[in-house]
Parts: C-alpha cells; structure tokens; sequence
C-alpha cells in the first residue's frame, strides 16, 4: 500500500520515464522531481527514500551559496585568516595531545598523519560546533535540478535517498548548503564508498566524530595517500589533498595548517 500511495504521488508508469530535466529557477523543480523519482525508483531506491524526496523543497538559500563561493577568490594569507587558522592550529595540536592513541591508531591503519585530519576536521565544521543549518535531501537535489552542475550533483542526490532507505540519513537530517553531512562534511555519495563505522556500532553515522575522522582517514588513503610521505605542494601527498576540495586555496589551506600543527 505505501508503495502504491508514493507511486501515485509521482504519478510514475511502469513504462518509459521522461529523463529528469535541469532548470535554473524555481518553477520546474516539481516536475524534475516527479521524472527523478522515476529514476529513482527504477534505480532500486524505495519508499523511504522515495518518500523523503517528495518532501524536498527548491532550496533558494542553497543556490545563492552556491552562486556566490567569494572567500575560495581569496589570497592565501587572507583566507587563512578569515577561516581562523591560528584557532584551527591551536585546538588541533590539543585535539590529538589528548587523544593520542585515538590518532596513532587512526595513523596506523591508514597511514595518514593525525595533522591531516584534524586541519581538515577544523576547517570544515570548527571541530563539530557547526555541522550546517540546511536541509541535505533539498539542497542536495536542489543542486542535481539546478543547471550548473546537475551532472556533479544528480549521483550524490540519487545515493542520498539510498541513504534514507538504509537508514543512515531522513528526510530532516540538516547539514550544510551544498548536502555535505557531518564532522567533516561528506557529500551523500561519498558515505556510502567511503564511509567507516569507526565506533563499532554497526552505523555509519558521520554526525560522530570517530566515525567522521576515521571515514576522513579513508577517503584519503583510497584516493592514493603515501604513508610516510609528504602533503606540502609539490610533494606526493598534495595531489591527493586536491582531492577532498576542488579550491586550490582550500587545499593549500589544509597543507599549511597540518604542516604548522606537526610544527
């Protein structure tokens, strides 16, 4: 019976669905919704998932985020400065001086050294005390309806209703403006490739911060981190820093802050 109520909310056929159309305003994200649902559904998602995006709404906050990315413009001095890098550097080294064998583990099994994380954990979401103040299912098929980078987005959007159906996301789990989740803002379909249940506890549940820190440890590693080797630019493990953001600043940022807290 749910499944029928969602079928008819959508009102898919079980014949051929028209692809999902991109749009850049508000006005066609209804019907782009209804033709991804099809795809969804097609895709395997299912009424939990199914459900949390007929619930979506165009998320105008998220578009204008996106539209207006000033502080990645920024020189390197001032973009460390506006970030709080002193603050970052500081709280790191005491993050894993009181925590050490948390980090030499973390270290151990990946490879990548503790200052990497937490610059990164820092940089993100201040240590967890801002984890975003956005909807994840509406900005994240906000971002795959919108135009500009529908083909970026739309695979996260699709992995984060299988989220829903596997329980490790809901239609209200907030998050940040572009559907980044958790302590170290993973994109939706990145949890599910490169997600660690860190704790123990049978979830991948990046909002804790072991899981966070240990999934962070991995996306590094199977993105190609050298253990052993350096992560300034121009050495080996740069490149794989490029990896976790596409800003070129953003990613001298990170190599500047772990090079100062090992300092």
């Amino acid at each position: 019976m749910r499944r029928l109520a969602l079928t008819a909310i959508f009102t898919l056929s079980t014949g051929a669905a028209a692809a999902a159309t991109c749009g850049d305003t508000a006005s066609g994200f209804d019907a782009w919704k209804q033709a991804f649902a099809a795809e969804a559904q097609a895709s395997g998602v299912g009424a939990r998932g199914l459900e949390a995006l007929a619930a979506t709404q165009y998320a105008s906050r998220t578009i204008e985020a996106d539209r207006n990315q000033r502080s990645f413009r920024y020189e390197l001095d001032e973009f460390l400065r506006i970030r709080g890098a002193d603050t970052i550097v500081s709280q790191g080294r005491s993050k894993i001086a009181n925590n050490p064998n948390f980090y030499g583990t973390l270290e151990q099994r990946y490879g990548v050294p503790p200052s990497v994380i937490v610059a990164i954990w820092g940089m993100e979401t201040g240590f967890g005390n801002f984890m975003g103040d956005s909807n994840v299912l509406s900005a994240i098929t906000t971002l795959a309806y919108d135009c500009r980078r529908s083909d970026f987005f739309t695979p996260h959007a699709m992995a984060a209703l299988q989220l829903v159906d596997s329980g490790s996301l809901s239609s209200a789990t907030i998050g940040a403006m572009h559907g980044e989740v958790g302590h170290t803002q993973f994109l939706p379909g990145n949890v599910g490739i490169y997600g660690v249940d860190g704790n123990g506890d049978g979830v991948v549940d990046l909002t804790d911060d072991v899981d966070a820190l240990a999934s962070t440890a991995n996306f590094l590693r199977q993105k190609g981190w050298q253990p052993g080797a350096g992560f300034q630019e121009g050495e080996p493990n740069f490149a794989v820093i490029e990896q976790w953001n596409a800003a070129t600043v953003y990613q001298r940022a990170i190599a500047v802050m772990a090079g100062q807290i090992d300092g």
